[in-house]
């Protein structure tokens, strides 16, 4: 019996202390970083918009 109320009691206090826990939200905004790199894309468009170009206006190059 004895064991009983101190499990009764550990539970009930438990059950106390999940009441304290907070979650507030942060005062900086969140940053994510990515590195992406997209430099070959547009290198082969320029390329290729390059090549166009050049084909179209044969007489000036």
């Amino acid at each position: 019996m004895k064991g009983l109320k101190i499990s009764a009691a550990a539970c009930l206090a438990s059950l106390a202390l999940a009441g304290c826990v907070t979650v507030e939200a942060p005062t900086e905004p969140i940053v994510i970083e990515l590195n992406v790199n997209i430099r070959q894309e547009v290198i082969y468009r320029l390329a290729e918009d390059a090549g166009n170009t050049i084909e179209e206006n044969a007489d000036i190059f």
